[in-house]
């Protein structure tokens, strides 16, 4: 089986995550060697998880990439929210355990050694993962791939904790307040769970085919923008995401005495718009044909000399991603 180029791509940037990140997790560990600072323990500890994600990542976007099969006729895009549920899973653990670890330095304070260079170790560590991070997430944007934008966003947040690292490492360099160390790494130890429970909540929503507002808004502004006469009504309108495909079904309302000719010819005209203007490259479209319902919908319908209009036509009902999803025809409904 060949392997395409969006493919290759992913995969470049999920591994150049594993690398960088195993290499910053072994550079955290020698400053907390060196300094023996809970928040510089703290800031190594959920880097390791960086390296099991970046891992199950790379897996992940190869997972995606596997064509469509009679077991999964909708392709296998869905490993990647699972991905990034693994991520946040993780993520939230390792604040948990921070937490559980900074509470006894707290009982038991002690000296923080040599806090300038680890200030030095912890401030190259953000700025590389900075760079990393956006590279990733401007990579999984275009490539659309959700693994590649959580796994950078994961670096975003670990550059965060180590700058929160540095500053607390400074803080007690010039004050001498051993205690800062550990109440820094509690601090941030609730901040990375709560980003790791919001990166959870993000998948499971994309497990469950949660609607994606962004992805609903630019769908139903290409259908206004390229409306046609013919197309009275849309409605019932729903998505769901797989990976950088997209499935789309929804209702449309055409003239009751079109041809089944006709009418499967709108149906490709409708699609082939999706595809071209539509918020995704790849795109599979299910379309339920209603016949319209004369005199109730005459009045929202502009086609020029219908043959079986019953009443004058007066305005087009606007489509807005509200009144797109609804599963009612509009103007069907008796005034």
């Amino acid at each position: 089986m060949s392997v395409s180029l969006p493919f290759r791509q992913k995969r470049r940037f999920a591994l150049l995550s594993l690398v960088v990140s195993a290499g910053l997790v072994a550079v955290k560990f020698w400053a907390w060697r060196l300094t023996h600072s809970q928040i510089v323990l703290s800031d190594a500890l959920e880097s390791i998880v960086n390296i099991v994600t970046s891992g199950f990542a790379l897996w992940s976007v190869w997972l995606a990439s596997l064509p469509r099969d009679e077991n999964h006729p909708y392709g296998h895009g869905k490993a990647e929210s699972l991905s990034v549920g693994l991520e946040g899973a993780l993520i939230f653990g390792a604040g948990i355990f921070i937490i559980a670890s900074a509470v006894g330095t707290v009982r038991h304070p002690h000296p923080v050694a040599r806090p300038d260079l680890g200030v030095v170790l912890l401030a190259a560590t953000a700025v590389v993962n900075l760079i990393t991070g956006f590279w990733l997430i401007r990579a999984g944007r275009q490539l659309r791939s959700t693994a590649l934008v959580g796994d950078g966003k994961h670096l975003y947040l670990d550059a965060l904790t180590s700058l929160v690292a540095s500053a607390a490492l400074t803080a007690v360099w010039l004050t001498g307040q051993t205690l800062l160390d550990p109440l820094a790494a509690l601090a941030l130890g609730a901040f990375i769970g709560w980003q790791g429970w919001r990166m959870l909540r993000h998948a499971v929503g994309g497990l469950l085919d949660e609607t994606d507002p962004t992805v609903v808004a630019a769908l139903v502004e290409t259908l206004e923008t390229h409306r046609r006469p013919l197309w009275i009504d849309v409605h019932h309108l729903r998505t769901q995401t797989y990976g950088p495909a997209l499935h789309v079904d929804c209702h449309v309302s055409l003239p009751y005495y079109l041809t089944l000719y006709a009418v499967h010819r709108e149906m490709d005209d409708l699609s082939a718009l999706v595809r071209a203007h539509g918020p995704a490259p790849d795109v599979e479209l299910s379309i339920h044909f209603d016949p319209c319902q004369p005199p109730r919908q005459c009045p929202h319908c502009a086609v020029a000399d219908c043959p079986v209009r019953e009443a004058d036509f007066e305005f087009l009902i606007p489509w807005t991603p509200t009144n797109v999803m609804r599963n009612e025809r509009h103007g069907a409904a008796p005034k």
